[in-house]
């Protein structure tokens, strides 16, 4: 019987789990009882007594493995870590291994040619095969130190190998862990960090865009062991702390399918951990909920019925500019248009659209991976993001040959798109012939409709700050951030888009042609009637959405005209 309809019999997962499961397999890779586990369903303890069942093997108890790491000769530590398997005995004319997969076919010839013994291979919980593991990583790094490493590592530190020991015992990391991610869903959360300092361990939250550091972080002396069971969820190396590693963890909470990007890195006081949250539950693709302002949604509407041309999406990162790009194409008639996109990374899965992994360790990039699918017959083509010079001219020949091309760029305004083009070697008449406009996108927080305050301006006031041409006939209120314990009492739920179409067209493109840079072409993308970043966001005070504040702080950089010139 299959571990799955195993456990299903058994009643520690249901159908439905079952089924998404194996979804989450295909995606993520491994074996189905480790998914199992990394998303929460069951626990490990459960899947290894259902495998001794299923394989006929005995499961080796925590206390079973050696306390000192056995070498056998002919074999490295890095073919031990690479098939999870560690050596737990061995005599004359045998050996006896524990490995999370001791059905493999070629971990069991492997060892019996190489040790030309009878080997007997026991099945270990990954937690405790991991645990034996580091203390050959520990010995090797004792001796790559004593042989003039300079480099250190935490992996021979008795301290770090108690936590490991904690982590395998399942009780008090785990929870630990899980509070950490629990607590991100209940803030709302868009990122975790976890941050080693020399006066203790610092845990932060990204919450609509601003960091709030938590007041009762965990002890600093957990930080190893929290570290280990990240990695251990992300299937991450948990021996190596000297490099920068990133991995992914799919899990569910409160009944949230949530999908966290892990990156670690070293620092001079441990490692540093930062969770990208990505909640499935409540993700919606939907351009009318993105705060969009009527007109430049028309706009823009316009722009992605185009049949050819380029559309840039421009803002710094965080400003939501990919949940913009994939509410586009979630707009767009997929069945009757061949959509095909190359990302890094694939954040969410869109139906009916082909999504492609960048994956630069074997060659795949962007340039080479938009080389190959113009020769997929794609309607519409979606760039993650115009990194270099053969990417953008990638992405506008493809325009110029009858594709509708989306993609974004890194860019303070709308306007420096064309002169960042130009600067990655891109012509200017092609950059008139192919590019259709440029979007420049920020998110600001909206305020709390439970206690946010109203404040009324005098004329001159609206008139000072700019916000007389967006108000109603005759209305002078406006709101401020107040504070309830809805909000944390930050005074702001949630956040909108604020946005700033440029549009080529006929006059654009004689001032790009005639040489004109980033800011006589946004002075005279302001003749012709666009929004500007800052006067979207007047929009938004003016309609009681968010505070003037909120807007000054996202669009600090942004006010270079004058306020009674808010309309052009």
């Amino acid at each position: 019987m299959k571990l799955g309809e195993f456990l299903v019999e058994e009643g520690k997962i249901t159908n439905r789990d079952l089924e998404r499961t194996l979804v989450a397999q295909t995606e993520m890779g491994g074996m189905f009882g480790q998914v199992l586990v990394r998303l929460g369903l069951v626990s490990e303890l459960d899947v290894a007594h259902a495998l001794t069942q299923a394989l006929q093997v005995s499961l080796l108890a925590s206390d079973d493995y050696p306390e000192a790491p056995i070498q056998v000769p002919g074999l490295s530590v890095d073919f031990l870590v690479n098939n999870a398997v560690v050596p737990v005995a061995m005599s004359d004319d045998a050996a006896e291994f524990a490995a999370t997969v001791p059905q493999d076919d070629f971990l069991i010839r492997a060892l019996g040619l190489a040790l030309e013994q009878t080997v007997t291979i026991r099945l270990g919980l990954e937690t405790d095969i991991l645990g034996a593991l580091q203390k050959f990583t520990a010995e090797g790094e004792k001796d790559a130190s004593e042989d003039g490493d300079e480099f250190g590592s935490y992996a021979d530190d008795e301290e770090f190998i108690e936590h490991l020991k904690d982590l395998a015992s399942e009780a008090p990391i785990i929870r630990l862990v899980n509070q950490i991610i629990h607590r991100a869903l209940d803030l709302g959360a868009s990122d975790i960090h976890i941050e080693p300092f020399d006066d203790g361990l610092h845990m932060r939250y990204r919450v609509d865009g601003v960091i709030q550091e938590v007041s009762d972080p965990p002890q600093a002396s957990y930080a190893p062991a929290i570290a280990s069971r990240i990695k251990l969820l992300a299937n991450l190396n948990i021996a190596e702390q000297r490099l920068p590693q990133d991995g992914r963890i799919m899990i569910r909470v409160k009944g949230h399918e949530l999908d966290l990007r892990v990156s670690t890195i070293p620092t001079v006081h441990g490692e540093s951990i930062v969770m990208r949250v990505l909640d499935r539950e409540n993700i919606q693709f939907s351009l009318s909920s993105m705060g969009f302002s009527d007109d430049t949604l028309e706009q823009y509407s316009e722009l992605l019925a185009s049949p050819h041309g380029v559309l840039l999406l421009t803002g710094p990162t965080g400003s939501g500019k990919t949940t913009t790009l994939y509410a586009s194409l979630a707009s767009m008639d997929a069945e009757s248009l061949k959509i095909i996109t190359v990302e890094d990374p694939v954040e969410y899965q869109l139906r009916g659209i082909n999504q492609i992994q960048v994956k630069s360790q074997i060659g795949l990039d962007f340039g080479r991976a938009l080389r190959s699918i113009l020769r997929q017959d794609p309607d519409i083509i979606m760039i993650g993001e115009m990194r270099d010079k053969e990417t953008a001219q990638t992405g506008v020949q493809s325009a110029l040959t009858g594709h509708l091309v989306l993609s974004t760029l890194h860019t303070n305004t709308a306007a420096g798109a064309i002169t960042r083009l130009e600067d990655m070697g891109i012509e200017r008449y092609l950059i008139t012939s192919s590019v259709n406009g440029v979007l420049a996108q920020r998110l600001i927080r909206t305020l709390c409709h439970s206690c946010r305050e109203p404040v009324d301006l005098s004329e001159q006031a609206l008139i000072s700050k700019g916000l007389k041409p967006f108000m109603a006939a005759g209305a002078s209120q406006v709101y401020q951030a107040g504070g309830c314990d809805l909000c944390q009492h930050t005074g702001y739920r949630g956040r909108t888009g604020i946005h700033e179409l440029f549009i080529m067209d006929t006059s654009m493109h004689r001032e790009i042609l005639n040489g004109a840079d980033a800011t006589t072409l946004h002075a005279a993308a302001r003749h012709n009637g666009m929004i500007t970043l800052f006067e979207d966001g007047l929009r938004k005070v003016a309609s009681g959405i968010s505070s003037m504040e909120e807007v000054l702080r996202v669009t600090l950089d942004q006010q270079i005209d004058e306020p009674e010139q808010a309309v052009g």
